[in-house]
């Protein structure tokens, strides 16, 4: 089980070089709380960070941590609301699915959290934004949107790939990385080999890391569906397009 974001905080606080903050923002008439951590020594860019089903938590406070290590700075932006941690499958599914209902309100978040990390971001436009299983989704409803300046890349682990009705990808998207388990059944190998064809369709600059003997969620500490190799391998794949695409 994930611990809470007020643990992730008392636990950063304890590398002062480090040291994150959760930051109160609003879109929408309401309140969100991310978490910022600075870049240790001179920021190299941006990474903008989402959540996951159950929301920001001290799983994307330590993966921000281990981003400000890398050098960027490094924001976990929050799509369900300050204080709104669902800790049940049905609150996690209502939270999810009231934004896939709603994907102009979820596109509406995704940019307000965006542009509050870009606002306390010293490392200028170079922003890449990743997400994790339904954050790697919304990650992709971003890049299919068109919105947010300075994005130089696109990172989904583990998330859903599924283009909705009435929707495309442009062909000036930035560049998208999918890292996805082989034995992932939501979503599929076969749903992974459809995203291809659209991207390739679209002209889009992609790569598809698929990792054997992977489940779903591979990525989380911990879990019984934790695979040291697969998280290990796909954070070296993310390491390498994150230079790459903040490289100017």
């Amino acid at each position: 089980m994930k611990t809470s974001l007020l643990t992730a905080a008392l636990l950063l606080a304890a590398a002062p070089a480090l040291a994150g903050q959760a930051v109160r923002y609003a879109a929408g008439g309401m309140a969100f709380e991310g978490y910022f951590v600075p870049a240790e020594g001179e920021a190299q860019g941006l990474v903008v960070i989402v959540h996951d089903w159950d929301g920001l938590d001290a799983y994307e406070a330590t993966r921000a941590r281990m981003i400000a290590e890398m050098g960027y700075d490094a924001f976990a932006l929050d799509l369900f609301g300050a204080g709104v941690r669902p800790d049940t499958l049905d609150g996690r599914r209502a939270a999810t699915g009231a934004l896939y209902a709603d994907r102009a309100e979820m596109r509406a978040r995704l940019t307000a959290g965006l542009e509050e990390a870009q606002a306390l971001s010293g490392a200028g436009a170079a922003t890449v934004v990743m997400g994790y299983c339904f954050g790697g989704a919304a990650t992709l409803e971003l890049a299919r949107s068109g919105l947010g300046e300075g994005i130089v890349g696109f990172v989904s682990f583990h998330g859903g790939v599924d283009t909705p009705e009435g929707q495309s990808w442009p062909a000036d998207a930035a560049p998208v990385l999918i890292l996805h388990g082989g034995a992932d059944q939501n979503p599929s190998m076969a749903d992974v080999a459809q995203l291809s064809v659209e991207l390739e369709a679209a002209g889009v600059d992609y790569e598809i890391a698929v990792y054997a003997g992977a489940p779903h969620a591979f990525t989380v500490f911990g879990s019984d569906r934790y695979r040291e190799r697969a998280d290990r391998l796909s954070w070296a794949a993310f390491s390498r397009f994150l230079e790459e695409a903040t490289a100017d």
